[in-house]
């Protein structure tokens, strides 16, 4: 450890600046390790730090990050909120959207390439009858550029089957877009595996 000394004018050593200077470098030292400690708690923790039953999800997910611990300890740590993991899907190499149950509540969260929950979409109930459904859609026999969560009306024979509620994925802003379901016809092929998809 090296130690700056100070001299006065006539050569004498000056022990009140040494002093100083090592209470500063402590204090210094000090302010560091208090800095890097609530880095460290901030490091570890993850978006559901501040989710709370009976509040607002989403607004409390929006804005943290996302956490790389694994999904069976997340879903014991937040037991208390019946966390449970729903699967995801990447949406393109910079979004991915992740479905959580939170508080008996399905969530979907737009996750951007560095962690950070972007959006939060309070996903309406479904079954086989009116299925959920992620990925490319159409209208009038086009498909459309986006990516598109939706429920389905699974009571028809048909496919692609029709809308009943969707959403689209702005991918330039990393937000949910409520979209028209009118004429918005989705294949099967994107059906969620518990409502019977593939």
């Amino acid at each position: 450890m090296s130690r700056i000394v100070r001299y006065d004018e006539v050569g004498k050593r000056n022990i009140r600046t040494v002093t100083i200077r090592g209470t500063t470098v402590n204090k210094t030292a000090w302010v560091l390790a208090c800095i890097c400690f609530a880095w460290g708690h901030v490091a570890i923790a993850d978006e559901f730090k501040d989710v709370r039953c009976g509040s607002d999800i989403a607004k409390a997910l929006i804005g943290q990050h996302s956490s790389n611990e694994r999904v069976a300890a997340l879903e014991k740590k937040y037991s208390s909120l019946g966390l449970k993991d729903l699967g995801s899907d990447e949406i393109s190499d910079r979004l991915s959207s992740v479905n959580w149950l939170i508080c008996g509540a399905e969530f979907v969260l737009l996750i951007d390439h560095s962690g950070l929950v972007r959006d939060v979409l309070p996903f309406p109930q479904h079954s086989k009858r009116a299925p959920a459904f992620a990925g490319i859609c159409q209208v009038g026999g086009r498909d459309l550029p986006d990516v598109f969560l939706a429920i389905l009306d699974g009571a028809s024979a048909t496919d692609p089957l029709p809308a009943q509620a969707a959403w689209k994925i702005d991918q330039q802003r990393a937000k949910f877009v409520k979209a028209s379901s009118e004429g918005l016809l989705c294949p099967r092929s994107g059906i969620s595996t518990v409502d019977g998809g593939p």
